[in-house]
């Protein structure tokens, strides 16, 4: 069903008809190989003009302009920016707003990518939790600066935590191990290793906030063992492109 599409919605979201939340794919751009195809990641070793057509064809096929977008330079920290327009904003991993019209992005080659949609304050949020960002609970911070800035309520979020590197593949050293809850981690006795699973992680933040299970849903891809579909960092040996969690109040 996914082959070749530019992106799938988040069945979460569905049923809301003013909210556009998206997770996009590597399929239906104009980036040569090994940024092929819909690369859309600014930094990144690809063709500027062509990461720029990447961006326009899916903007506009969601309804936005290039000028609606608001995207951060992420450092893999835990700095939250309300943005009220499009641009880029530097040093920042997560990024929400109230405003209508604006597309948030989060780029997204591993690490875990989380929307997060405040239904009764019509807020958003689109968050990028590597393990250092999951570590330092961006998720959670997140929702108290939505709380705080929009009087956010757990009852009234629904979140996506989207595609990224799976229990199986995500492979840590201790010092990296140590810093997650038991349930979250896995030793592999073959390879003396621990693996981690993100996703846990980042919705146990979640659901520690408050909000139902029942309102978050969690992707069934993984960026490796779905390559063909998701850009993987660690699989393509960092040289490969950048697929985005988008969400945007029409």
């Amino acid at each position: 069903i996914i082959f070749e599409m530019k992106y799938i919605q988040a069945s979460i979201f569905r049923h809301f008809e003013n909210l556009t939340a998206v997770e996009s794919m590597r399929h239906g751009g104009v980036s040569k190989p090994p940024f092929s195809s819909l690369n859309l990641g600014n930094f990144t070793e690809d063709v500027a003009a062509d990461i720029q057509e990447n961006r326009r064809l899916l903007f506009t096929e969601l309804g936005f302009e290039m000028s609606d977008f608001a995207c951060a330079k992420q450092v893999h920290g835990d700095q939250i920016l309300h943005v009220t327009e499009g641009g880029t904003y530097e040093g920042y991993d997560a990024l929400m707003t109230n405003t209508k019209g604006i597309l948030l992005g989060i780029t997204i080659a591993d690490c875990t990518p989380i929307i997060i949609y405040d239904a009764h304050n019509q807020a958003i949020a689109a968050i990028h939790a590597g393990w250092r960002g999951t570590v330092s609970e961006i998720v959670a911070k997140t929702l108290h600066a939505m709380n705080h800035t929009f009087g956010t309520q757990a009852v009234d979020c629904f979140a996506y935590i989207g595609t990224c590197i799976d229990l199986e593949h995500f492979e840590v050293g201790t010092e990296v191990a140590e810093q997650f809850e038991e349930h979250c981690k896995q030793w592999n006795t073959a390879t003396e290793k621990y693996h981690i699973d993100l996703k846990q992680a980042n919705k146990d933040q979640l659901l520690r906030f408050g909000l139902p299970e029942n309102q978050i849903e969690v992707s069934m891809f993984s960026t490796v063992k779905n390559v063909e579909h998701y850009f993987s960092y660690r699989t393509e040996n960092g040289v490969t492109g950048r697929f985005m969690v988008l969400v945007g109040l029409k």
